[in-house]
């Protein structure tokens, strides 16, 4: 995983498209039944420490989510953990050369935060 790029995707194959709905819906539920800012509630819980990465993900790669996940993604990525962890993606120097082809094969990097 790659923190600090942003994608312009290619296309999304029909696995990885069915994947990010279940996950968009996943949270709508979520942030509906519990009414909270988070998944269980008001509170910062397990399950949404769980999704954080994919929080990630869904930045990196502007995946296309309704806009309450939306915001829920952009409340995890605002959190002070969230933040150190993107921080320290920033300045890491190690590269994963696999990783940077998948970016690569993915689409267009169009940002690169790394330093």
């Amino acid at each position: 995983m790659n923190c600090a790029i942003t994608v312009d995707l290619s296309s999304l194959n029909a696995d990885l498209e069915r994947d990010v709905c279940r996950i968009d819906e996943l949270w709508q539920e979520g942030l509906a039944r519990f009414g909270g800012g988070f998944l269980a509630g008001e509170r910062f819980t397990a399950v949404d420490a769980s999704y954080c990465s994919v929080a990630f993900r869904v930045q990196s790669y502007q995946l296309a989510i309704s806009p309450e996940s939306f915001a829920y993604c952009q409340k995890l990525l605002s959190l002070p953990a969230m933040k150190v962890w993107d921080a320290a993606a920033i300045k890491e120097s190690w590269r994963e050369e696999a990783h940077e082809e998948e970016e690569k094969a993915a689409g267009r990097v169009i940002a690169d935060r790394r330093k």
